[in-house]
């Protein structure tokens, strides 16, 4: 199991990278931590009640 598992992540296509044009009020650039079983990126209190949007660039 563990071999097809790792034959799979070989075989796997690299996602070309595509681009955004967004507007905004602010950005910020951060690093997701582990929290549990998912990731979590913490924002400022002041964003709260606010629509964001999230991209990830690697």
């Amino acid at each position: 199991m563990k071999n097809e598992i790792k034959n799979y992540a070989r075989k796997e296509k690299k996602v070309k990278k595509v681009k955004f044009e967004i507007y905004g009020e602010e950005m910020l650039q951060k690093e997701v931590k582990l929290s549990g079983n998912s990731g979590r990126v913490y924002l400022p209190p002041d964003w709260v009640g606010k629509n964001v949007k999230i991209i990830r660039i690697d």
